[in-house]
């Protein structure tokens, strides 16, 4: 499949996701002078930074993609699952309370977040957070994180 629409986006709106990135993870990721450009795949819109597919759009906000989070390693909104979690979490399921080992201790509900295992932490999802970082590790309940996007997804499968 091909990407439709693709186009180079404005310093203005790069300066957006710049600043949305920055206020979620603390780092910055790319600057005015990187090639960014925008198109849809498969329904979903997806943000290329130097040709690659980086981050996407969910609800009008700037989000990783995993190729994304592998480029760049953010240190921060990380959530650590047990192993038997990882099956689950790969199929799309949305990640449980009980299943997370660690996260950071500075997520809040609504933040962006990545989730990897705990043997090799490697990168499996990314999502939503539906609480707070202490409350994910001290929780036995409910749902934590609202995946969006996460290993073996359309997006996962997207190349350029």
């Amino acid at each position: 499949m091909k990407i439709k629409n693709r186009h180079r986006i404005k310093s203005k709106e790069i300066r957006y996701f710049q600043n949305d990135l920055q206020k979620n993870f603390n780092q910055d990721f790319f600057d005015n002078k990187t090639s960014v450009e925008t198109g849809e795949y498969e329904g979903v819109k997806i943000v290329l930074v130097d040709d690659e597919p980086c981050f996407m759009l969910h609800d009008g906000k700037i989000v990783f993609t995993l190729h994304g989070i592998n480029k760049y390693k953010p240190r921060e909104n990380f959530v650590v699952v047990d192993m038997g979690a990882v099956k689950f979490v790969t199929n799309g399921a949305d990640v449980m309370a009980p299943g997370i080992v660690d996260a950071y201790s500075g997520i809040v509900e609504g933040d962006q977040v990545w989730v990897c295992d705990e043997r090799n932490r490697k990168p499996l999802a990314v999502g939503i957070a539906v609480m707070s970082g202490e409350q994910m590790v001290e929780g036995d309940e409910g749902v934590a994180v609202k995946l969006v996007h996460y290993v073996g997804d359309v997006v996962w499968n997207f190349s350029v």
